[in-house]
């Protein structure tokens, strides 16, 4: 590999963390005039809107009879965790969001042993202890009051659907192309989406509510970025860098998204920085090859 190539690997990797560590503080401005499900349906779609030329050209290399797991992929990887990430936002910083967020490949490991016969290694058994330890530490230490705590489930409802939506995938759809994937899964799932949004009078809302503008964009660039062209861009990654390079971007997700809480004025603790580095090293451990 030539250092101009390994420059373009970093700067895919350095992109995607910013996308993606971005996504939270993008909720926070639409949860001002927005909905949670408003903030979900709208990302969706616009994601799905974005994909939908590509898909109709890519659900002719997927076999008919994987399309419903296909379908499946994109609830469970897409469109739940986008209503509860957006739900959760309306009780919980979108710096913390971003530090939950990073339990999930803990949960991959967790739903591959429990449902997928997966064998677990004495490390990488310590790796999901130690994450969950650091789980435990950053409830306690961030001041989540009863009320609240729903939400911060909310959050680790949809790492769990990630988890289990990465196990489906390695399981009973492998070999299949992951652009088609992805393309066509989001596009599936934009449909119920839409359905939404039209009932909503978003599309009122935006053409007659200015301060509302800016969070109905902030949900569709949510979309357009956020899912849309990093999902591209990850895949991009993998092609060029290998999928160990690329799932380290899990580790960078949260260092931007607490940069982002930090300028919005959210109070971020020494403590919680200390549970971030306890949850990372057991996600490090528990994917050591």
């Amino acid at each position: 590999m030539t250092a101009r190539e390994r420059w373009i690997n970093w700067g895919l990797f350095v992109l995607l963390a910013l996308i993606w560590g971005s996504s939270f503080i993008l909720m926070k401005i639409g949860k001002e005039h927005l909905t949670g499900l408003q903030i979900g349906s709208l990302r969706i779609l616009s994601a799905g809107l974005v994909f939908l030329p590509f898909a109709l050209f890519q659900v002719r290399r997927l076999p008919r009879r994987k399309l419903p797991l296909v379908a499946l992929s994109g609830v469970l990887g897409n469109l739940l965790p986008a209503y509860l990430f957006a739900t959760a936002i309306e009780k919980i910083d979108s710096a913390l969001e971003g530090i939950l967020n990073s339990l999930t490949p803990l949960f991959v490991i967790v739903v591959g042993v429990l449902f997928f016969k997966l064998k677990l290694p004495a490390r990488k058994v310590l790796g999901v202890i130690v994450g969950f330890v650091g789980l435990l530490l950053l409830t306690l230490s961030s001041g989540i009051g009863a009320s609240d705590i729903g939400y911060a489930a909310l959050i680790l409802l949809a790492t769990l659907m990630y988890g289990i939506n990465v196990n489906l995938v390695n399981h009973y759809l492998k070999g299949l192309d992951p652009i088609a994937m992805a393309t066509v899964s989001l596009s599936i799932v934009a449909v119920p989406a839409a359905i939404v949004v039209a009932q909503q009078e978003l599309v009122s809302m935006a053409v007659h509510d200015a301060a509302a503008r800016w969070s109905i964009g902030a949900s569709a660039l949510l979309g357009i970025v956020g899912s849309a062209v990093a999902t591209a861009l990850f895949y991009l990654l993998i092609k060029r860098a290998g999928g160990l390079f690329a799932s380290l971007v899990t580790y960078a997700i949260p260092v931007v998204a607490i940069g982002w809480g930090l300028l919005a004025g959210e109070h971020v603790t020494l403590l919680q920085m200390a549970c971030l580095g306890v949850i990372l090293f057991g996600v490090y451990l528990g994917n050591k090859s």
